[in-house]
């Protein structure tokens, strides 16, 4: 099961003085159960492939197919099998905020289910659950106005509108954008959360590298229209000559690493995060010191010999070196 693009590409205004091309023979796969993200610089064509993931757009050459189903059939007896397919697909706008429109949170994420013909019962079942997953309790906000929450939770009962929806697939665009600090901090816990516990596929579109770090598995990176790397995070943000084509950079703290690597510290280049920097660096300079305790020094300063079996686990290496000063 997987949403895949073959050799899509996109036109804007064909045949007309303001002709532009989007997409340019963009072939890549999301796998169910992943989350990718599509990342490039302003202009490169990520939120139009975005939107050819559910049909809003129709690409002017190549396929979108979801769960194997073109949803952009030519024959009219395909039609109705590819709308179907088409609401496996969520899609959460930038700046989704902007949609809410009900009185309340709860009218407004049972907005899409009660237009799909859905029972009262089986509206208020889903309304509850979609709460639940981005983290709103109902019994505290389903029946307050949404324009009196915060621009994070805001964004949330949007999500939680389309999660209603119950697609099998979430897309995000620039999910975080425009956020305060600890709204940021909220929304990306709730979409962590959504892909780790409740097993979500996600696909969002971010020009923040940090973001994509702390969250995605596979990385699509769009330049001019072009598909310019598949590949999964750690991969992408060593290709440092692509990111700068690009016009992209790596997060911030694997820049720091390869500063201070640069500085003479061995230090690894290849963490994404703080927590992963801290974790695999604090590992790094434990092994060292239990290879530097395994260098046995004499009275007279110099080294008797270095204990040869230091190379097996941790409890082997303390003894071998404890058996070495012994002796």
């Amino acid at each position: 099961m997987s949403i895949v693009l073959e050799h899509v590409a996109y036109t804007y205004m064909p045949g007309t003085p303001f002709e532009q091309q989007a997409l340019k023979d963009v072939s890549a796969t999301i796998e169910q159960g992943s989350l990718t993200a599509i990342a490039g610089h302003t202009g490169s064509g990520k939120s139009t492939l975005l939107q050819q993931f559910n049909g809003l757009l129709q690409p002017t050459a190549g396929r979108v197919l979801v769960d194997g189903v073109d949803i952009n059939p030519k024959a009219k007896k395909e039609r109705a099998a590819a709308h179907a397919v088409r609401l496996k697909v969520g899609m959460v706008f930038q700046y989704a905020e902007q949609q809410l429109f009900e009185e309340t949170v709860a009218k407004d994420i049972a907005f899409g289910p009660k237009n799909l013909g859905l029972s009262d019962e089986e509206t208020a079942a889903r309304v509850k659950e979609a709460m639940r997953l981005v983290h709103l309790d109902y019994e505290t906000y389903a029946k307050r106005s949404p324009f009196a929450l915060s621009g994070g939770q805001m964004r949330r009962v949007a999500i939680a509108g389309v999660l209603a929806l119950q697609p099998e697939y979430l897309v995000l665009d620039e999910p975080v954008a425009g956020l305060d600090p600890r709204g940021r901090e909220e929304l990306i816990a709730t979409i962590r959360h959504l892909h780790e516990k409740e097993h979500v596929t996600i696909v969002l579109v971010s020009h923040n590298m940090d973001d994509i770090a702390r969250l995605a598995d596979h990385v699509l990176i769009m330049s001019h229209g072009q598909l310019v790397c598949d590949a999964a995070p750690r991969e992408a943000f060593k290709q440092s000559d692509m990111l700068k084509e690009a016009g992209l950079k790596v997060p911030h703290t694997m820049a720091l690493m390869q500063q201070l690597r640069a500085k003479g510290l061995a230090v690894r280049t290849d963490c994404l995060t703080i927590a992963e920097a801290k974790k695999r660096n604090l590992e790094g300079y434990e092994e060292q010191r239990r290879q530097e305790q395994c260098s046995v020094i004499s009275p007279s300063g110099s080294t008797s010999r270095a204990v040869p079996s230091c190379t097996g686990s941790t409890r082997a290496r303390r003894s071998c070196c404890s058996s070495s000063t012994s002796s």
